[in-house]
């Protein structure tokens, strides 16, 4: 049950204590005045809590401090961004970054497009077809080395010499 409809249902409880919505609103009251009880404790232990006294020296290291950080040379700009990012919020950069984001997606998304344009992928050939572009060279090449052959006659000594 939750608180709203508790206060809703507290007259139910103050009029007819004996109703079972009476006993279910008592029951959420009992947790609630629980979680209150808790809540107290942990306030209580927190107001006795004293914060630690600084140390002696705390004062004269922070102005050592102050006085280094304010000789040393201004920071980079990588570093500043890097430091920006570690330690500030980064609210007001999250859309740059989003922004930066959709762009390296869609400069990547078209170039892969425009890749797929230009060198469109070439249907692949069935190994029937391929067999038959093999055996097509294939006879080429023998009616080639036909032709060298007619063209050269063995003589008596067993060298081949061409014909006139």
């Amino acid at each position: 049950m939750n608180c709203q409809r508790c206060k809703d249902e507290l007259a139910t409880l103050l009029l007819d204590a004996a109703s079972p919505a009476a006993a279910a609103v008592q029951a959420h009251v009992d947790a609630c005045a629980a979680e209150l009880h808790s809540l107290r404790a942990t306030i209580s232990l927190l107001d006795a809590w004293t914060a630690p006294a600084p140390t002696a020296f705390f004062d004269t290291r922070l102005h050592a401090r102050l006085r280094e950080e304010m000789a040393a040379p201004p920071a980079g700009f990588w570093e500043r961004m890097r430091a920006r990012m570690l330690f500030n919020s980064s609210m007001h950069l999250r859309p740059l970054a989003i922004g930066a984001l959709a762009l390296a997606l869609l400069a990547s998304g078209g170039g892969y497009a425009g890749f797929t344009l230009l060198h469109p992928h070439h249907a692949e050939v069935s190994a029937t077809v391929q067999d038959l572009q093999i055996l097509d060279r294939n006879e080429q090449t023998i009616s080639q080395m036909d032709q060298l052959d007619d063209n050269t006659t063995p003589d008596d000594s067993g060298d081949a010499t061409q014909n006139p």
